[in-house]
């Protein structure tokens, strides 16, 4: 049996992944892509330029922030970004503005609708 070695171990050091494309996910939910210029004990980050990606079904929007701080509390993960591959699937639609809120509206409207009719059925006691 081959034990690892100490060059064997991957790290869980912020330190390794500094100069280098990450993302970031955040307790809402938003998704930030930048490299990592910095960070502290406490898991502040700082990214240069960082973009906000929204993405809703198959389309996506950038949104450019420039250099950002992040505080550490809501961080949930932390990945980095493998720049020999492409960071979205072939079938991602990249969309302006207008149209990733028109999608936006439209998941929320569907959503409060499932909401309404799942009211509506509570009567027929289906658990």
């Amino acid at each position: 049996m081959s034990w690892a070695g100490p060059n064997d171990i991957p790290s869980t050091s912020l330190a390794d992944n500094l100069d280098k494309k990450l993302l970031v996910i955040l307790r809402d939910g938003i998704k930030l892509i930048g490299v990592l210029r910095s960070f502290d004990q406490f898991a502040n980050l700082v990214l240069q330029n960082a973009i906000k990606r929204v993405i809703v079904g198959d389309l996506f929007c950038d949104y450019p922030l420039g250099l950002y701080i992040i505080r550490g509390e809501n961080v949930v993960l932390i990945g980095e970004l493998d720049a020999s591959i492409e960071e979205l699937p072939l079938n991602m639609v990249r969309v302006s503005d207008a149209e990733i809120k028109r999608a936006q509206k439209a998941e929320r409207d569907a959503t409060e609708l499932k909401g309404t009719m799942r009211k509506r059925m509570e009567f027929l006691d289906l658990d």
